[in-house]
């Protein structure tokens, strides 16, 4: 198998295994599914840490508003008497006004809290650094936990505007957002190896060669951005442990210097002559005009 090491810019995403004899443009559909599925996953995370912590989303309509401004704009939520967490709820006021601040009791809370941790930790950068490999499988996966801690707490289900239940259904809006940003539509992505765009209509030998024990590179890009920026030559590890040798080499010469001085042959203590002028009572002589 193939190893792709898969970085957008200098950030690492995920290693993927694949074959020589996969086509370019299968590639960049399996590596830009990947990852747009661990951004969702991520944003999943992030707002169930909001319902763990405040409960369900306001109707758009109320989002932002006081209390005095709802109560005078007569507006009622109604999900909020339908979507209550099993066990009851705890108020936890939201200040920012987005949730409804009936958080979950604190055992319910956990339950949302330790799987978001599990879930973010099976697609998480990390897995480059221990060497795991990410698939869509396991990304389907840690869906499925969340999907399912969310149905444990919120067997009712959440109302069709929170944006959790939005992200399960596929219908997250993201305009407008930094998330969107971040976000690379499959039909605009592209993958880049060595300093040049891996072109479709190609297979991945025709780049790397035969040998199914390679390891390369990639970085995925979205289509108009132009190049990716090159990889240093030497990592930052790298960098770290060349500037720690040259400062010990410093350290070193500016010993070695010191061991090499010998101004202490202009001192008193080291004059041979010292001892004779001293019995000759030549010591205090000066020489010059009185």
């Amino acid at each position: 198998m193939v190893q792709l090491h898969v970085k957008r810019g200098d950030d690492s995403q995920f290693l993927f295994n694949t074959t020589v004899d996969v086509s370019v443009d299968a590639l960049i559909l399996q590596v830009a599914a990947i990852y747009n599925a661990r951004l969702k996953v991520d944003r999943i995370c992030s707002e169930m840490t909001e319902l763990a912590d405040h409960g369900i989303t306001l109707p758009p309509n109320m989002q932002g508003l006081t209390d005095e401004q709802i109560v005078d704009l007569r507006l009622r939520d109604e999900w909020g008497e339908k979507c209550v967490p099993s066990g009851g709820s705890e108020l936890k006021k939201d200040e920012i006004g987005r949730r409804n601040g009936h958080a979950p009791n604190e055992k319910m809370k956990e339950v949302l809290r330790k799987t978001t941790e599990e879930a973010k930790a099976l697609v998480s950068k990390k897995q480059v650094q221990a060497g795991v490999c990410v698939t869509m499988e396991m990304v389907r996966e840690a869906l499925d936990m969340l999907r399912g801690a969310v149905m444990i707490v919120y067997p009712m289900g959440l109302p069709p505007h929170d944006p959790i239940r939005m992200e399960f259904e596929n219908k997250e809006d993201l305009s407008g957002t930094q998330a969107s940003l971040q976000v690379i539509p499959e039909e605009e992505a592209q993958l880049w190896w060595a300093g040049k765009e891996m072109q479709t209509g190609k297979k991945l030998q025709d780049y790397v060669g035969r040998n199914e024990k390679t390891k390369i590179m990639v970085k995925v890009q979205k289509r108009g951005q132009g190049a990716p920026s090159r990889e240093p030559l030497v990592n930052a590890e790298e960098q770290k442990q060349m500037m720690l040798h040259h400062y010990r080499r410093q350290e070193e010469l500016k010993k070695l210097e010191e061991a090499d001085d010998d101004t202490y042959l202009q001192s008193e203590w080291s004059d041979r002559q010292a001892l004779k002028r001293q019995f000759q009572g030549l010591n205090n002589i000066k020489w010059g005009p009185r």
